[in-house]
């Protein structure tokens, strides 16, 4: 079996998030399709291609042998053997960045040339 869990158990919104990984996209997706997930919840953001799973989701996945557990530090070890993410480019970052301060700029630039309105006491 090709696909993993791993045992971070990371709090958020009351609860504790583990990553389901597998070793090709197409693994992965029919691993989750099995537990329920839809494909978009799927984490393609960073290096590792991924499913975030509630502790209870993570059990289910062990107990019908769907995914195999793995501590989180072997799961970073293996890294480079998993499906990976869309990680950026630095120069992919960096024009994104532009981006987002020229939205910025604008936004200010236009705050600053509306007409002014005066209050009357």
């Amino acid at each position: 079996m090709a696909v993993y869990v791993d045992d971070a158990r990371i709090p958020f919104r009351g609860r504790c998030w583990s990553h389901m990984v597998a070793e090709s996209a197409e693994e992965l997706h029919a691993a989750a399709e099995r537990l329920g997930l839809r494909r978009e919840w799927a984490q393609d953001r960073g290096r590792t291609l991924h499913y975030d799973l509630p502790e209870e989701w993570r059990q289910r996945a062990i107990d019908e042998r769907i995914a195999t557990p793995i501590a989180w530090r072997e799961l970073v070890r293996r890294r480079h053997s998993v499906a990976r993410g869309r990680r950026r480019s630095r120069s992919e970052q960096t024009r994104d960045a532009g981006a987002r301060r020229a939205a910025l700029t604008s936004v200010c630039a236009l705050h600053e040339n509306r007409p002014t309105t005066t209050l009357r006491s």
